[in-house]
This record gives C-alpha cells, structure tokens and sequence, in this order.
C-alpha cells in the first residue's frame, strides 16, 4: 500500500457524448426501477462464482482513506444458514413483542412483516456485510479506519445494483442485535455486523407490499441550485 501521495494519470476513464450519457443514465434507471425488495425466494440454486463477481463489484466502492474496512461473508451450507435464523428470529421476537416501541411497528404494518424469516433458509446465499474499527491494509499493517458506517454502506449499495443487475433479488435484513453474526460467521469482535443481505431467485408466487411501490418523486428528494 502507498503510504505517501504519489499521483498517477486517471486510468480507464472513457468520456462520452452527452446523448451517449443521457442515454445511459436512462437506462440504468429502467433496470434499477424493476429492482425490489423481495421476501419470498425460490430455493433454486445460484453459482458461487456469480455472486463473488457482484462482491467484486461492490469492491469497487470508495471508502475513507481507501481502507475498504467491509468483510463480506458468503453464508450457502444449510447448517450455518438454519443457525443464523434462529439467532435471527429470537431477536426479531423481542423486537415485534415491543422492543420496538408502538411508533416502529406502526411504520412497518404496511410491510407486512413479522418475526417468522424462513428467507433466511430458502434463499441459496446469506451475505453478511461486516465493518471493522481497524483492519490490515494491502501491505499488512493493521491500520485505524475511517467513515466506516458510510463505507460499507455506499459498497452494500453496490452490491445491491450488481445482484439485481445479474437478475437476483435481494433483501436487506438487519435484526437489531447481530452480535451472533460474528460467532457464526467467524468473525473478531472487533468487527461489526451492518446488514444481513438475502439473496437468490424470487418464488414464482412472490408478492411485494403495495406500500413498496410508493416513491417519493424528484421533486421531493431533490434540490438544485443552477
């Protein structure tokens, strides 16, 4: 790892026309709006190799100082996976039987969610997503890292567009502790369990909550000053 600024030409960037721009953007947004967040999954199987080239995608993400202080742990034997949701759902319990407070779980009645979460073992691959305070860089020495929360977040963004592109759905579960992510996982408690990411084929019966469907408009999340 480069410890000292050392400034290199811009590798690979390719400009391109305006038109060509827009009609990416374009483009890309068609294939993003077809993307939601589904619960019910088929149990068809998905090759490994698939979903390292998406977590290789995710990899590409930028983080503070480029530590890139994600683990990303790819969960398929059905041992670990029954494990993880029954950790899972002992949390869940607690949290819909008031945990959460009357104003939480009045925001997801529209979800339809509950604390029963067999995805969890009819998907063919859990990712969990972990953030570490500290981890070794490319040449070994272990170094502090920075922006942590928003690192492995904008790289679980990522990974979410890659799986979707590759034509998976996805589902992003956080029961609220993941603590046993860590013993399961074998992963140091140094390191901090962000998202329990679901994915594999939807179910052919697969539902979505109307509720789901419901965007705010540009208009509302945007504001320009021109």
């Amino acid at each position: 790892m480069t410890t000292e600024y050392e400034p290199i030409p811009l590798p690979d960037y390719e400009e391109l026309t305006p038109a060509e721009m827009q009609r990416r953007a374009d483009a890309f947004l068609a294939v993003m709006r077809r993307r939601h967040t589904v619960r019910d999954f088929a149990d068809r199987p998905v090759p490994l190799a698939l979903i390292e080239r998406c977590i290789a995608v995710a990899a590409t993400a930028p983080s503070g100082a480029n530590h890139q202080p994600w683990h990303f742990v790819v969960v398929g034997d059905a041992a670990r996976k029954a494990r993880i949701r029954s950790a899972a759902e002992e949390e869940e319990r607690a949290f819909y039987a008031g945990k959460a407070g009357a104003e939480w779980l009045a925001a997801l009645r529209p979800l339809g969610t509950d604390p029963d979460k067999p995805f969890l073992e009819t998907a063919p691959w859990l990712i969990c997503i972990f953030g570490a305070r500290s981890s070794a860089s490319a040449d070994g020495v272990i170094r502090k890292n920075y922006f942590v929360p928003e690192s492995v977040s904008i790289a679980t963004g990522l990974l979410i567009a890659a799986l979707h592109q590759a034509g998976l759905a996805t589902l992003t579960h956080t029961p609220s502790p993941m603590g046993f992510l860590n013993e399961i996982c074998g992963r140091p408690k140094e390191e901090k369990p962000y998202i329990l990411l679901v994915t594999g084929y939807p179910a052919a019966d697969a539902t979505i909550p109307r509720h789901a469907t419901e965007k705010k408009s540009l208009a509302e999340i945007c504001t320009v000053f021109s």
